[in-house]
């Protein structure tokens, strides 16, 4: 049981520790509380020495005019007791006391040769109060005259306990003091370490708010000047920061970790725009060239050109559409016209309509309805549409593709089933990465830009729904979306 106490009476000294180790405030504070009580047990050990050294020469005083009279009328050979001045001259052996150092005794008044000065408690019944031992604090000098030994007693206990009250009224003082300096210090500390929260609760915000600020990013310039983009992943170390710096070290890191992740993200994203639009243009260029060379004269070979030609711009448009939908979707400047629809309709007219431009897969729906939602009715077909492409690409012909709506628990679900080539359990997690396809050289033959499901997973995303994605390669993929299902 010891031991366990011992244990967290350690744990206790640790966390203390630890807590005046991690905090700057609380660190400051204490250095300050260290310094007044240095100071004030300066100031009363210095007032305390005076008092006593005052003490001792007014004792010096009195034995000293004693002295002179009892010389000047003669020394009795025994003990002598003046009461009125609780002054007494003992012939007896010095009792135990402190002696005086020389230094000392030299600067007191009364200079007599080879006398010894002593400061001791008189004899009392113990246990005696506090009080009454301190008031019982003798003072004598003893020497040597004509072959005999004087002592002169005298009683400093009075004024010692008078010196000490004064030092309790002090001491009282400047506890008062010390409450009202620390805790003036701790907002003065505070106030002076805002700058650090404020610059962290800046930092903090850049991390959540879109689009970026400029008036937040001149903020904080100065203290990210020294960071540029070849430094972005390293971060700032915390290991040695007090708290208030470490909450100011964790924000920027977190700030520098989404601005590097922004940062590769668009690198990643222009080499794959670039890649996706050098490809056509090489074709077109190829063409332009066939054409130049033998299609002037050559029927079949202009007509197969210019049939080429048409194709890639065609990709080429599809795809800078795309790349304009997701760059105005970063920049937030797509409005969403939101309303309330039955979904159902929606799905019943993409699937007519997929069924008038591709003969060559078996569509099957079964859907319910009402099953509302409130959307953007363009950009929810868009969405769909998105995924039943995807479905007739990887598809063989003349296999089913499934659409199915249903509701219930406050959803609503429409699932787009496939029975193609599915997707590897490794990609998975990557299909909505721009420009990720799984298959390059199927994607390509397929005419796919992989920027489809990265639209579908905006236009999602920003209406408070989600997807559930089910994959098996050779068997097929399913996808769901899952709406929130609005009031009627």
């Amino acid at each position: 049981m010891q031991s366990k106490m011992r244990t967290n009476k350690d744990k206790g000294k640790e966390s203390f520790s630890n807590r005046i180790r991690s905090s700057l405030v609380l660190k400051l504070n204490l250095e300050m509380v260290r310094r007044l009580l240095s100071g004030f047990m300066a100031v009363n050990t210095l007032v305390f020495l005076m008092g006593f050294f005052v003490v001792l020469w007014r004792a010096e005083v009195i034995i000293e005019d004693s002295y002179n009279v009892l010389a000047a009328s003669g020394f009795n050979e025994g003990s002598v007791h003046y009461p009125m001045l609780d002054f007494e001259v003992m012939t007896v052996a010095p009792e135990e006391g402190t002696t005086l150092h020389r230094d000392i005794q030299e600067l007191l008044p009364f200079h007599i040769k080879d006398a010894e000065r002593d400061v001791f408690t008189g004899a009392m019944e113990l246990p005696a109060p506090l009080r009454e031992r301190i008031e019982n604090i003798r003072y004598s000098v003893g020497f040597e005259k004509d072959f005999s030994y004087y002592r002169f007693v005298y009683n400093i206990g009075p004024e010692v306990y008078g010196l000490l009250q004064i030092l309790f009224i002090l001491l009282i003082a400047e506890s008062l003091m010390l409450i009202k300096h620390t805790v003036k210090g701790h907002r003065v500390v505070r106030e002076t370490l805002k700058p650090l929260a404020d610059l962290a609760e800046t930092t903090r915000t850049l991390q959540t708010m879109k689009p970026y600020d400029e008036k937040y990013l001149k903020a904080i310039a100065g203290e990210l000047s020294s960071i540029d983009v070849n430094r972005l992943d390293k971060g700032i170390s915390v290991d040695s920061s007090q708290n208030e710096l470490k909450d100011l070290t964790y924000a920027i890191n977190g700030m520098l970790n989404r601005i590097n992740q922004s940062y590769q993200s668009q690198v990643r994203f222009v080499s794959d725009a670039s890649h996706e639009l050098r490809t056509p243009i090489a074709v077109i260029q190829g063409y332009v060239n066939l054409l130049d060379r033998w299609g002037k004269n050559d029927e079949k070979t202009r007509q197969e050109s210019i049939d080429a030609i048409k194709s890639e711009i065609g990709n080429m448009k599809d795809l800078v559409e795309k790349l304009l939908f997701l760059a105005r979707g970063d920049n937030e400047t797509i409005q969403l016209n939101m309303e309330r629809f039955d979904t159902s309709e929606i799905v019943d007219e993409i699937v007519r309509e997929a069924q008038m431009i591709d003969e060559s897969h078996l569509f099957k729906t079964e859907l319910s309805s009402p099953a509302f939602i409130e959307a953007d009715r363009q950009l929810f077909k868009q969405s769909i549409r998105i995924l039943v492409d995807n479905a007739i690409k990887y598809s063989q012909e003349g296999k089913e593709i499934a659409l199915r709506v249903t509701k219930g628990n406050g959803k609503v679900v429409i699932v787009v089933q496939d029975t193609g080539i599915g997707i590897p359990p490794d990609d998975l997690p990557h299909i909505f990465d721009r420009f990720y396809r799984s298959d390059e050289s199927r994607a390509r033959k397929s005419g796919g830009s992989g920027l489809g499901l990265a639209i579908a997973k905006w236009i999602i995303e920003r209406h408070g729904a989600f997807f559930e994605i089910h994959s098996r390669v050779n068997i097929g993929t399913r996808i769901s979306i899952v709406f929130p299902e609005a009031l009627i």
